[in-house]
């Protein structure tokens, strides 16, 4: 088996994958992929796009919708599938566990300039709610899949995903 890796991934953030590929015996070089950030030479329409985090993947649906939009289309075109494989942990172990998401950005300490108590007020960011609605109709309108593991996980849930399809 080999798996090409996206030149744009960062050699610190994946040494754990690639310690993973190397225990076996996986060949692994270093390209620009044209979609996502693994892909296996054997079945190349099926491409993983690793996300750290859910807060890293609101950021991607909403900031930048339409980068990754774009991304979902091109994959789309190419008769690509795409699966982001998030590594949050945490609880989250499949789509619908989105809904139960803190985002951590969701409540925000302040000063209360009456008082001079610090007090946690609530912003409007993305509750787990809307972005799980936001993945539900990214899978169904792109065909792409989300799916979810921790950290350790990732190596082997990668080579899992590229050998054995989905």
């Amino acid at each position: 088996m080999i798996i090409q890796i996206d030149s744009r991934e960062k050699a610190r953030a994946i040494t754990k994958i690639v310690s993973e590929f190397d225990r076996h015996g996986i060949t692994h070089p270093v390209s620009k992929l044209m979609v996502g950030d693994y892909m296996n030479y054997d079945n190349p329409r099926l491409i993983i796009d690793r996300k750290q985090n859910l807060s890293e993947l609101c950021s991607n649906v909403c900031q930048d919708h339409e980068r990754f939009r774009r991304e979902l289309l091109l994959a789309q075109k190419n008769e690509i599938q795409m699966v982001f494989l998030v590594e949050h942990g945490k609880g989250i172990r499949q789509l619908a566990d989105v809904i139960w998401w803190e985002n951590p950005r969701r409540w925000k300490r302040r000063k209360n300039p009456d008082t001079g108590k610090w007090e946690e007020i609530e912003t409007k960011a993305m509750t787990g709610e809307t972005l799980y609605k936001i993945l539900c109709t990214q899978e169904r309108k792109y065909g792409c899949r989300f799916l979810f593991c921790d950290k350790e996980q990732t190596g082997s849930e990668i080579i899992r995903i590229l050998s054995n399809g989905l």
